[in-house]
């Protein structure tokens, strides 16, 4: 046996016991971050199923939005200037809070609308029912774009915190395991010797 293989002590009983110590606690570490590692899988196979649905939901919700851009557009005429000239600042904001999960904290956006609707009033003369359409649709593609952002960085932080946990539990059954357990019986034959 190599001294690489084993833990490099003084040979005593004390030593002996404090490697059996040792040997438990890594033991149940090991176990402890495995759990952790499971979980955090579950939670990213959740995320990443979530990422797929919203996905979808996305590409029907951005072309509903362009279809009724369309529509606005065919029976107003095009209004984007009064739209542009009228803009100050922003109406959606976007918020982030933290959700922990086995440890690992995860950003979560949420958007919301800081005051009223400043375009209520366009599209009474002709087309009010189009721009009201409009302004749904819109409003709800930013809400998914706003969630997606959300589960693609949460993806993208559990993706990082699942490769360190893997990496600790195998570095711990591989390399720590093996070598505390060698040297209580390396202890033992220098105590007999």
């Amino acid at each position: 046996m190599s001294g690489k293989d084993r833990i490099e002590i003084f040979p005593s009983w004390m030593a002996q016991t404090v490697m059996k110590a040792c040997l438990k606690g890594a033991q149940t570490g090991h176990n402890l971050l495995k759990k952790k590692s499971d979980a955090l899988t579950l939670q990213f196979r959740q995320i990443l199923k979530k990422i797929i649905d919203t996905k979808m939901l996305m590409g029907e919700v951005t072309r509903e939005a362009a279809f009724s851009l369309a529509e606005a557009k065919f029976t107003e005429g095009d209004f984007s200037t009064t739209v542009i000239q009228d803009v100050n600042k922003a109406q959606v904001k976007i918020g982030a809070k933290k959700d922990n999960v086995a440890g690992v904290n995860l950003s979560v956006f949420e958007h919301y609308q800081e005051r009223g609707d400043s375009y209520e009033l366009t599209g009474l003369a002709r087309c009010g029912e189009q721009l009201a359409k409009l302004k749904r649709n819109y409003a709800k593609a930013v809400e998914l774009l706003v969630e997606l952002a959300s589960l693609q960085t949460s993806f993208v932080t559990l993706d990082e915190a699942i490769k360190i946990t893997n990496r600790h539990v195998n570095a711990i059954e591989h390399m720590i395991i093996p070598r505390i357990q060698c040297t209580p019986s390396r202890i033992i034959t220098d105590l007999d010797e």
